[in-house]
């Protein structure tokens, strides 16, 4: 049963994600303008702020995914 539940999430999960439109976020123009004529300092500076900024939320939802699957496993 546990099986087919898992099976059944990771199908819709699946499902979900290949119906979802792209995200066309590089589509602004005045980022797009902006981060083109910056120099390649700027171009390095700008790519280090996104990863900066992505870290702590992919950090954190990686920590409760894991403590989640954690505590179903010792529940049983």
């Amino acid at each position: 049963m546990r099986l087919l539940l898992n099976f059944v999430t990771v199908l819709a999960l699946a499902i979900f994600l290949a119906g979802t439109p792209t995200a066309y976020a590089q589509g602004c123009s005045l980022c797009n303008q902006s981060a083109q004529a910056a120099s390649s300092k700027g171009r390095a500076a700008l790519n280090r702020g996104i990863i900066v900024l992505l870290v702590p939320p992919v950090g954190m939802m990686t920590a409760l995914l894991g403590y989640a699957f954690w505590r179903s496993r010792n529940d049983d």
